[in-house]
C-alpha cells in the first residue's frame, strides 16, 4: 500500500516562507507525477503545483514566481517552497502522487492526509 506523509505546515505571517515535504512509501519503484493541491474553507480543491519524474513543472497562476516545487526521485519525496506568502494562501495543502509503480503493480491518484497552512495578515 502506498502512503504519502506530509509535513511542514504551520502558521506564518504574510510575506513569510514555509517549506512543505511529502514522502511516499510502500515498495515503490517509480512515481510519474507528483503535486500539491490546496483546499480553502468553502472552496474546491485546486492544483497548486505539479512536477513530473523528469522535472517538468506546472504552477497555478496565483503562485507563479512565489512557490517552487521540486522532488527527490531517490527518496520519493516532493517539496513545495512557499515564499512571499499571502493570507489567501491559507488552506489545507494535500500531496498527490499519480501512476505509482510498486512491487505489486501500478496504482493511481494517491493522496496525503493534508497539512494546514495559515497565513496571518
Amino acid at each position: 500500500q502506498v502512503q504519502l506523509v506530509e509535513s511542514g505546515g504551520g502558521l506564518v505571517q504574510a510575506g513569510g516562507s514555509l517549506r512543505l515535504s511529502c514522502a511516499a512509501s510502500g515498495s515503490i519503484f517509480s512515481i510519474n507525477g507528483m503535486g500539491w493541491y490546496r483546499q480553502a474553507p468553502g472552496k474546491q480543491r485546486e492544483l497548486v503545483a505539479a512536477i513530473t519524474s523528469g522535472g517538468s513543472t506546472n504552477y497555478a497562476d496565483s503562485v507563479k514566481g512565489r512557490f517552487i516545487i521540486s522532488r527527490d526521485n531517490v527518496k520519493n519525496t516532493v517539496y513545495l517552497q512557499m515564499n512571499s506568502l499571502k493570507p489567501e494562501d491559507t488552506a489545507v495543502y494535500y500531496c498527490n502522487a499519480d501512476r505509482v509503480i510498486t512491487g505489486w503493480g501500478t496504482g493511481y491518484n494517491y493522496w496525503g492526509q493534508g497539512t494546514q497552512v495559515t497565513v496571518s495578515s
